[in-house]
C-alpha cells in the first residue's frame, strides 16, 4: 500500500467497498447488514470525493518545499495523513471481503472500526477543502495566510467547530509509526481520567494520582474516550494542562525515568543571583555592556539552571559553584568531590526546554539531556525559565538571555573553556533559542556558534496554514491547547483559579501531595476498573432480546447509530457517525448541534482591531445577532464557499469553543514570533539546524523560517523526520524511530561544536 499511487489505492478501495456492499445488502433486512452496507457506501462516497482534492494538492505541493532535497510542507503532510486513513480502510475492506463468510468473523469489532475510520476520512476530506482554499488565498509559496485578520478569524472560527473525537478513539495516532500508538493510548486514558477528576473538583487542582487508574470505562470504550478527550481539549483551561504536563516531575515518575537514562557524574540545580554584570562587546572587547537581571512582571529574581555533565570537570566542584547549588528536596543527592577531574571541555551546550511556555522544567527533559552529555562529552546547562500564565512574555526571554550570558561569562565554573557555544531547544524552547540569539545580537554580545532547534514554534500569531490543519487530529498538540498556551504567554490568560491555600502550596506541591495517596489507592483503583468492566458486561448480558447473530457492541457509537434508516449518502453518514454522548449533553447546558451550527454560520468577520479568533460563550449570542445579516458571499473563507454542494462534515457536539486567543499586537513582536523578524535581524543569527516532524502541526513554522533564513543568505539546514509526533525528544527511549530522530539532533549539535577546519595554505 505504501508504494501504491493515490489513484490506484482509491479505485481498489472503491471496488472492495462495492463488493462488500453487494454482499451485505443481500444478507437480509438485519441491523448489522444494514449498517455494514451503509458504512461501505459511505467509504465509497468519501473516497471518490477525496481523491481529486488530494491529487490537486499533490500537484502543487512541491512549490512550497524548502528545496528539492527537502520535500516537506503542510500540504504534503495532509495528503500523507489522508493516504494513511485510506490505506487502513483498504486493509480493513480486504479483510472483511476475505473473512466475511467465516464463523470467526468479528462483526461488531470490524463494524465499529470501519465506522470510526469513515468519520475520520470525512473529516480529512473537509481538511483538504480547507487546504485548497488556503492554496487559492495565500501568496505563491506562502504557507501562512496573510490576508485580512477578519477573514483569518472567520476561517479559524469555522475550522474549530469540526468534530475531533473520532481522532482520539479508535483512530488515535493512526498517522504515526505503530510503535507510538500504545503510548498515545496510555496518555489519552490518563488524560481523560485526570480531566474527569479535575472537572469534579471545585478548584480543579485536587487530583489524586490514582485517578489515572480508576476510570476503566475509558480504557474499554474508545468512542467514550474520544468524546471525553474532545471535551477536555476544548473546554479545560491552561491550568489543567500545566498540571497534567507536570505529572512527569513528581518524585516517583521522575526517578523511574532517570533509572532508564544514562548515569552522569554531575546533575546540579543552580540558582543564579539577580545581580547585574558586564559582558564585552563583540565589536570591541574593550567595551562592555551591562546585563541586567530579569525585571518583567515580577521584578528581580533568581534564575534556576541545571548543570549536567557526564564527567566531573575542572571548576564543577569549586566552592563558588557550590554556593549556587539549590536543594531539590529530601531526595536530592549532593555532589561529592572526586579525586580525579577531567579537563575543561572546549564546548558548552545551553539548553532551553519546551512545554508550551506554560509547563515542565529541566527535570522533565533530564533523561535525554543526560544522553546528550554522555554522547557529546560536553557540559550542558538547561535553563528553568519562569512559566506563563504567571510570568508571561517577556519574562521567559529575559531569564533565558540572562542565564545564557551568565553561562558564557562563567563557563569555567561549568567545566568549559567556552570556545564553542551551542544553543539547543525543542518546541517553545526552540523559539526561545532564536529570540535569545536575536537579543544577544541586539545587545552586541557574543551570539552562539550555532542553534539546534527541534520542532520549534516560530509563528505565535494565529495564522492558518496547511500543517496547522493537522492539529484537528493531533493528540499531543491540538489547536485549542496551542491557543491557550500562546494566550497565556502573550498575557491574555490572566485568570487565577486557585485559592489561597493552593497558591501557598504551588502547582507541583499539589501534585506531590495527591500522589502520596498512590500506593494506598492502587488497590481501590484496580477494583474500580474491574467493577466498571463487570458492570459493562452485565449491561450487555441483559439485552437478551437481541438475536445472537445480530449481537452488536453497545457503546456510544451504537447509541448514536440506533436511528431511523435513511437513504445512503452524506446525510446518512452524518447520522451514522454521530459519536456525541447523551450523558455529556445532559450534564452540561450544551446547546443543540443545530442551534450551535446556525449561530456559528451567522457570524461574520470581526474587525481587525478586536479580532477574537475563538468566541467566548458569553459573546456568542451577542455577535451572532449582530452579524445575522451577513451574506454567504461576504464570508470569504466560510464553509459554504469551501465545501462542494452536498458535502457536510461532522461538527463538534461540545458547544461553543472556549479558546480565548486574541490578535494582540504583542504576538507580532519578532522576539515572540521570530518568523516575523525583519531581514536585518535574521541576518544576525548564527548557523541554524532545524529538526522538524512531517506530521507536526508546527511543521510550516520550520519550513517558512528556514526559507526566510535562506532568502537572507544565512546558513540553515532543515531535516524532517517521518511518522513521529511533536515532542519526540521526550520519547527518545520509546522506540527505534524516536531514538534515531533524537540521534539526529545530537549529530546537529556535534556539527555546531566541531571547530571549522583551518583553511589550506
Amino acid at each position: 500500500m505504501h508504494t501504491m499511487d493515490l489513484r490506484t489505492m482509491t479505485q481498489t478501495l472503491v471496488t472492495l467497498a462495492e463488493d462488500n456492499m453487494a454482499f451485505f445488502s443481500s444478507q437480509g433486512p438485519g441491523e448489522t447488514a444494514r449498517r455494514l452496507t451503509s458504512v461501505f457506501a459511505g467509504v465509497r462516497e468519501q473516497a471518490l470525493g477525496l481523491e481529486p482534492a488530494l491529487v490537486r494538492l499533490l500537484g502543487v505541493a512541491h512549490l512550497f518545499d524548502l528545496d528539492p532535497e527537502t520535500p516537506a510542507n503542510g500540504y504534503r503532510s495532509l495528503v500523507h495523513t489522508a493516504r494513511c486513513c485510506l490505506a487502513h480502510l483498504l486493509h480493513k475492506s480486504r479483510y472483511v471481503a476475505s473473512n466475511r463468510h467465516s464463523i470467526f468473523f468479528r462483526t461488531s469489532h470490524n463494524l465499529a472500526e470501519l465506522e470510526a475510520y469513515l468519520v475520520a476520512l470525512t473529516q480529512l476530506r473537509a481538511l483538504t477543502y480547507y487546504a485548497q482554499h488556503l492554496l487559492a488565498t495565500n501568496r505563491p509559496g506562502g504557507l501562512f495566510f496573510e490576508g485580512d485578520e477578519g477573514l483569518t478569524a472567520e476561517f479559524l472560527r469555522e475550522y474549530v467547530t469540526l468534530h475531533k473525537g473520532c481522532f482520539y478513539g479508535r483512530c488515535l495516532g493512526f498517522q504515526f509509526t505503530p510503535a507510538i500508538r500504545p503510548f498515545l493510548q496510555t496518555i489519552s486514558i490518563g488524560l481523560v481520567s485526570f480531566g474527569e477528576h479535575y472537572k469534579r473538583n471545585e478548584t480543579g487542582l485536587g487530583v489524586t494520582a490514582s485517578s489515572l487508574f480508576t476510570s476503566g470505562r475509558f480504557a474499554i470504550d474508545p468512542e467514550l474516550r474520544g468524546a471525553e478527550f474532545e471535551r477536555i481539549i476544548q473546554n479545560l483551561d491552561v491550568h489543567f494542562w500545566k498540571a497534567f504536563w507536570n505529572i512527569t516531575e513528581i518524585e516517583v515518575l521522575s526517578s523511574l525515568a532517570n533509572m532508564a537514562s544514562a548515569t552522569v557524574r554531575v546533575s546540579r540545580l543552580l540558582s543564579l543571583p539577580p545581580e547585574a554584570f558586564e559582558m564585552p562587546l563583540t565589536s570591541d572587547p574593550k567595551l562592555t555592556v551591562t546585563i541586567s537581571p530579569p525585571l518583567a512582571h515580577t521584578g528581580p529574581g533568581p534564575v534556576l539552571v541545571r548543570l549536567i555533565s557526564y564527567e566531573l570537570r575542572e571548576g564543577q566542584d569549586s566552592e563558588e559553584l557550590s554556593s549556587l547549588v539549590k536543594s531539590e528536596g529530601p531526595w536530592s543527592l549532593e555532589l561529592r568531590p572526586r579525586p580525579q577531574q577531567a579537563p575543561r571541555s572546549q564546548s558548552l551546550v545551553v539548553h532551553i526546554h519546551g512545554g508550551g511556555f506554560v509547563a515542565q522544567t529541566s527535570k522533565s527533559h533530564e533523561p535525554y539531556l543526560k544522553t546528550w552529555a554522555q554522547e557529546l562529552g560536553v557540559p550542558i546547562i538547561s535553563i528553568d525559565y519562569s512559566l506563563a500564565p504567571e510570568a508571561p512574555f517577556p519574562r521567559a526571554l529575559e531569564e533565558c538571555f540572562f542565564a545564557y550570558c551568565w553561562a558564557i561569562k562563567h563557563c569555567a565554573l561549568l567545566g568549559s573553556t567556552g570556545e564553542r557555544i551551542c544553543l539547543a531547544g525543542d518546541s517553545a524552547g526552540g523559539n526561545l533559542c532564536f529570540t535569545v540569539s536575536l537579543r544577544a545580537a541586539a545587545y552586541g554580545v557574543r551570539v552562539p556558534d550555532g542553534i539546534m532547534a527541534a520542532y520549534p514554534a516560530t509563528m505565535l500569531q494565529s495564522a492558518a496554514s496547511p500543517s496547522r490543519l493537522l492539529s484537528l487530529m493531533d493528540p499531543l498538540l491540538p489547536l485549542s491547547v496551542l491557543s491557550k498556551c500562546v494566550s497565556a504567554y502573550a498575557g491574555a490568560e490572566t485568570e487565577d483559579h486557585s485559592n489561597s491555600d493552593q497558591k501557598a502550596l504551588g502547582m507541583m506541591g499539589l501534585v506531590r501531595r495527591d500522589t502520596s495517596l498512590l500506593l494506598r489507592d492502587l488497590r481501590l483503583g484496580a477494583s474500580s476498573w474491574l467493577n466498571s468492566f463487570l458492570e459493562l458486561r452485565g449491561h450487555k448480558s441483559q439485552k437478551t432480546q437481541v438475536p445472537v447473530a445480530e449481537t452488536m457492541r453497545r457503546s456510544v457509537s451504537d447509541a448514536a447509530l440506533a436511528q431511523p434508516e435513511s437513504p445512503l449518502g452524506t446525510d446518512s453518514l452524518k447520522a451514522l457517525t454521530d459519536l456525541s454522548l447523551k450523558s455529556s449533553s445532559e450534564s452540561s447546558d450544551t446547546p443543540k448541534m443545530s442551534e450551535m451550527s446556525q449561530s456559528l454560520e451567522t457570524l461574520g468577520p470581526s474587525t481587525p482591531s478586536d479580532v477574537n479568533f475563538f468566541l467566548r460563550s458569553e459573546d456568542a449570542q451577542e455577535e451572532a445577532g449582530a452579524k445575522e445579516g451577513a451574506s454567504t458571499k461576504d464570508r470569504g473563507l466560510g464553509s459554504r464557499a469551501t465545501f462542494p454542494e452536498g458535502f457536510h462534515p461532522r461538527r463538534s457536539s461540545q458547544g461553543v469553543i472556549h479558546m480565548p486567543l486574541y490578535s494582540v499586537p504583542i504576538v507580532k513582536n519578532p522576539f515572540m514570533s521570530p518568523l516575523l523578524a525583519p531581514d536585518h535581524m535574521l541576518k544576525t543569527l548564527p548557523p541554524v539546524h532545524i529538526v522538524a516532524c512531517a506530521l507536526d502541526p508546527m511543521l510550516d513554522d520550520s519550513v517558512m523560517f528556514a526559507r526566510r533564513l535562506r532568502e537572507v543568505g544565512q546558513p540553515v539546514t532543515l531535516h524532517v523526520v517521518e511518522d513521529l509526533p511533536h515532542g519526540f525528544l521526550s520519547l527518545a527511549s520509546l522506540c527505534r524511530e524516536t531514538q534515531q530522530a533524537a540521534q539526529l539532533c545530537v549529530e546537529r549539535i556535534r556539527l555546531i561544536l566541531t571547530p571549522p577546519a583551518a583553511p589550506q595554505p
